[in-house]
């Protein structure tokens, strides 16, 4: 089931709010055209993601809460890199050293055209069109992202674009989770299992500098599962330079596979997570803006949310070596991500 309701009004466009429930009702995802933003996420009447009430709150969306992110996810350093020959030169919208989640006006910040798809499965089809030049990037990209909730209970995203020159792409979905709910406290009592042997640390300025290392005897290890407070507290350079994780991890596996499992201490809810990417930005809301009234008007704080940003590696249009994220003029960028709730 689909239904629709006007949620305001942003750069002369309406903006609409689409609530996708399943077949059961357990899962229900509302999602509105400024930014695609996942504005509620509800599983048997828990709401585990943190958001926002109005899109006049949502204009000023610091953190991103639930957005679409491009045409670049995450950081690129100096605001710069070269492509074929070219250099193009980017905003550097963090601190004035990295262009951070695709720059000024990224694709959180444009209002999206939406299609229903109310078959057995609800979906929603959100289009932009982002022209060649817009934040420095190069070529016209036709881009399509299709928000579906599953009778399995999962929320999937497919991610498409196509450009008409070489470019870069690398799209992901900045939700924050709280599993107990998103007005319940701290994720700090979360079970967390990332799948993933390898991590990619960061200069101070949270971009990776090309190193790659291993998890093993370190605070990154999830492999076996741990509350996420054992690596918040850790005593190590990693994490306390920037007050806990916001990190990628090198995921194990290639193709569409299981890749970490989260579980609320409150709810018992377990959220599987499923891509077919070779990273996953763990980021553990050590930034998030307190003393702000947010959604049903909660209040959130420091590691209230956790988020799981599946993408092509930070920087990698810089570090040759990372997995590319560099598509070619007429070549298809096709990507799925899914989190599945029990």
């Amino acid at each position: 089931m689909i239904t629709k309701r006007n949620f305001g009004k942003t750069d002369g466009k309406d903006v609409f709010a689409y609530r996708l429930t399943n077949k059961s009702g357990d899962l229900s995802a509302e999602i509105i055209t400024y930014g695609g933003i996942v504005r509620t996420l509800e599983y048997k009447s828990t709401d585990v993601v943190l958001g926002r009430d109005s899109i006049e709150e949502y204009l000023d969306n610091k953190g991103c809460y639930g957005a679409l992110i491009g045409r670049n996810s995450n950081r690129i350093f100096g605001g710069e890199f070269s492509l074929n020959g070219k250099k193009y030169t980017l905003a550097k919208n963090d601190h004035g050293v990295c262009n951070l989640h695709g720059g000024d006006k990224g694709y959180n910040k444009r209002v999206w055209d939406a299609r229903e798809i109310d078959g057995c499965e609800p979906s929603l089809e959100l289009m932009l069109f982002d022209p060649d030049g817009c934040e420095g990037f190069p070529g016209n990209v036709n881009v399509k992202v299709t928000y579906t909730v599953t009778n399995d209970n999962a929320l999937k995203i497919h991610y498409e674009a196509e450009s008409d020159a070489d470019t870069v792409i690398n799209l992901t979905n900045h939700s924050y989770f709280n599993l107990n709910g998103h007005a319940s406290g701290s994720a700090k009592n979360h079970t967390l299992q990332i799948s993933a042997p390898f991590f990619t640390p960061n200069t101070k300025d949270c971009y990776p500098y090309g190193e790659i290392l291993s998890v093993e005897n370190t605070p990154f290890d999830f492999r076996n599962g741990k509350v996420l407070k054992d690596g918040l507290d850790a005593d190590f350079e990693q994490v306390k330079m920037f007050n806990g994780f916001d990190h990628n991890f090198v995921l194990d596996g290639t193709g569409y596979r299981k890749y970490a499992v989260a579980k609320g201490d409150i709810s018992g809810i377990t959220m599987e997570c499923y891509t077919d990417l070779p990273g996953v930005q763990l980021y553990t809301g050590n930034g998030i803006e307190k003393d702000r009234v947010c959604k049903d008007g909660a209040v959130y704080d420091t590691h209230y949310g956790f988020c799981l940003e599946t993408q092509k590696f930070p920087n990698a249009a810089n570090i040759p070596y990372f997995p590319s994220v560099f598509v070619r003029k007429g070549e298809k960028y096709d990507t799925v991500s899914a989190y599945k709730f029990i």
